[in-house]
């Protein structure tokens, strides 16, 4: 009789759990709402196009207001005899850091006939979860999820009726100039660059904008400024903020990504272009550009790495620290201008997760003009999933429906493409909303509290979160390099170290350097989405120190899985008040710090000091029997380390969490619900 009884208690577990994933989904999954549409999309994109092949036309000099030239590969439509029509098109520019030689290479080698059909279907059926890097088939499936081809070229895109235009961002690939990094003149070069793709006898004025990570920023800052002729763009894990996204997240340095990119761009760069140099056609300005600058920006990250203290902090270290400097200036952008259809696609473990949200929603367009898709990727897995039974389309069919209906004007049903495509992070299933934050969420105070939950026993201390102030008592924490196991880490490196699902997936060893406060189980499914803020009450022992603050879902089985993440440098705690956002009860939601050091407090050694940390935006649903958990960490390498003065300030001292009554630490989350505490 037990047996059966235990049977019937499993059955009924798996009937609460279904039950919880399904009222989590008001709005139902990406399917079947969106299916038809989604099936319709991949038909298009991978059935008969109207030309046969493709004709090239290589390094293609354009030359800028300034005299500057850049270089592009024009990829048109061609016909039976390889030659290209001579109807004007529709044209798709894509500008890229990363050489165009780069886009080049991946298309060859996609366009080997077979080669596609052949590798594409053995990409997503690889499994690496069985022995614990699911993180690697994640990889391996951002392919045939579409990100080579909106990487760079698209051959069916060009087939169907478009050109497509790759062009080396100044300084970069075999384009001349200094390397700007988003800076004013570049921006310029985006809007120019539009201009002239109009102006081509084989455009018909008609033009998009697409790629992924820099090419997706620099197609928001070239819409920003509006040029006429640019009419929809397909912005991929772009960012808007750049300090805060990943540049000094926090007022840290963005260690696990930014050198390893900078040295990226800055070595691809140097490749000289040997079809010219064989030809008799170097270009040798090309040469005293790079002879000039060859590697752009590591004296600012050297300086940032080496210099001592505050006061010698160099004049090209101190222009990131200033908010009203030229390179900050660029570095923000202006979504709000924005006044052409897009469609954005984030992750929510993407280095521009604080940012992607926020651009949708600061949009100035319709609604059927503008879509969100955010997924459960890092920046290189972008794309993961995609194109699987339930989850969207693969970008390269979404982007080529959203081409065709604002550039070509075919009624496809892409404007009424549901507005947010949210993977909802406890459920772990596409869903879709209206909006995102979802309507129906109302910001709670929950309290750190020294109390134990007795669900962490290997964390450095082991809290609760609870609705009401609990007992006063100080709590200690110690930089740890045991954060290099975490999604954290993950999430900093950009995803290019495929860490163990163990680090990746399970908190619980890097819990070992954090406090952890957890809520009880809830008791019905409550849906967290928006963004998050923690106050806390915080004890120094020196003039600096590095907070981190992760949320978590917390199993019944005691695994804790990271949805989000924020941090901040003490000294850089002021807040712009114009650019944050408070709930009803006047607790912060968003906070914007400043980060600059004109704003810089140090703070006083022993003397308590709130600061308010904001945690990016998420979306996800507790079903009964999780819990809600923050970690409290004193930093978060390898993503980022304090810059070296300010880490000299700190002299990785132990940080304490003053947990008061009278001065409460707590965090302000959005929920649909209560639920049950």
């Amino acid at each position: 009789m037990g047996r059966y009884r235990g049977r019937l208690a499993a059955l009924m577990a798996s009937v609460v759990v279904l039950a919880g994933a399904v009222a989590s989904a008001p709005m139902g999954s990406a399917a079947p709402a969106a299916e038809g549409l989604d099936a319709g999309f991949v038909a298009t994109h991978t059935g008969p196009q109207q030309y046969p092949n493709v004709f090239i036309e290589w390094d293609v000099p354009i030359t800028m207001s300034d005299g500057t030239v850049l270089k592009a590969n024009v990829y048109h439509p061609a016909g039976a005899d390889g030659q290209p029509i001579a109807e004007p098109t529709p044209t798709i520019v894509n500008m890229t850091p990363y050489t165009k030689l780069v886009s080049n290479i991946a298309d060859s080698a996609l366009a080997v006939p077979g080669l596609s059909d052949l590798l594409m279907p053995v990409l997503q059926n690889l499994d690496f979860s069985p022995f614990g890097f699911s993180s690697l088939s994640d990889m391996m499936k951002a392919l045939p999820g579409g990100a080579a081809r909106t990487f760079g070229v698209d051959r069916n895109l060009i087939r169907g009726g478009y050109t497509q235009v790759v062009v080396d961002v100044r300084g970069t690939g075999f384009s001349q100039g200094t390397w700007q990094v988003f800076g004013e003149r570049e921006q310029l070069d985006g809007v120019e660059v539009v201009d002239w793709a109009a102006k081509q006898s084989w455009s018909d004025g008609k033009i998009g904008m697409s790629g992924i990570s820099y090419s997706g920023i620099n197609q928001l800052h070239t819409a920003q400024r509006q040029p006429e002729a640019l009419k929809a763009i397909f912005p991929v894990v772009p960012g808007s903020d750049l300090i805060r996204d990943v540049a000094a997240p926090g007022g840290a340095l963005g260690v696990g990504f930014i050198p390893a990119w900078l040295l990226a761009v800055d070595g691809a760069k140097l490749l000289p272009d040997m079809v010219s140099i064989l030809a008799g056609k170097f270009d040798w300005v090309w040469l005293a550009d790079r002879v000039r600058d060859p590697f752009t920006f590591f004296n600012v990250l050297i300086a940032a790495l080496t210099t001592p203290t505050v006061e010698q902090i160099p004049p090209e270290m101190s222009a990131i620290l200033d908010d009203n400097s030229a390179l900050r200036t660029a570095w923000v952008g202006q979504p709000e201008k924005v006044r052409v259809p897009a469609f954005l696609y984030g992750g929510w473990h993407d280095i521009f997760t604080y940012s992607t949200p926020r651009i949708y929603n600061a949009l100035d367009v319709p609604a059927e003009q503008k879509k969100l898709i955010m997924g459960n990727v890092y920046h290189v897995t972008v794309s993961s999933g995609l194109g699987q039974p339930g989850a969207p389309a693969p970008l390269e069919a979404l982007q080529r429906a959203w081409f065709d209906k604002w550039l070509k004007g075919i009624d496809n049903g892409i404007d009424r493409y549901d507005p947010v495509t949210l993977w909802q992070q406890g459920s772990d299933q596409w869903t879709t909303d209206v909006a995102f934050p979802r309507p129906g969420m109302q910001y709670r105070r929950m309290y750190l509290d020294p109390a134990s939950s007795g669900t962490a026993p290997g964390a450095r201390h082991d809290g609760s979160l609870v609705t009401a102030p609990g007992a006063a008592q100080r709590l200690s924490v110690d930089p740890s390099l045991s954060t290099i196991c975490s999604r954290d880490a993950a999430q900093g490196t950009a995803g290019l170290i495929p860490l163990p699902d163990v680090c990746a997936k399970d908190a619980r060893i890097s819990e070992g350097a954090a406090l952890t406060f957890t809520t009880a189980p809830v008791d019905k499914p409550t849906r967290i989405s928006g963004a998050i803020a923690a106050h806390l009450n915080t004890v120094l022992d020196t003039t600096d120190g590095y907070w981190t603050v992760t949320v978590n879902d917390v199993a019944p089985d005691g695994r804790s899985t990271v949805w989000s993440q924020g941090q901040l440098m003490a000294s850089l705690r002021a807040i712009d008040e114009a650019k944050s956002t408070r709930s009803p009860n006047g607790d912060y939601t968003d906070p914007y710090p400043i980060l600059t050091l004109d704003t810089r407090q140090p703070t006083v050694p022993g003397e308590p000091t709130a600061i308010e940390i904001g945690i990016r935006a998420t979306d996800g649903v507790l079903l009964p029997g999780h819990r809600l958990r923050v970690d409290v960490f004193a930093g978060n390498f390898p993503s980022a380390i304090p810059l070296r003065p300010l880490l000299n300030e700190s002299g990785l001292r132990t940080q304490h969490l003053e947990l008061d009554p009278s001065r409460p630490s707590w965090i302000n989350v959005p929920m649909d619900v209560d639920p049950g505490w």
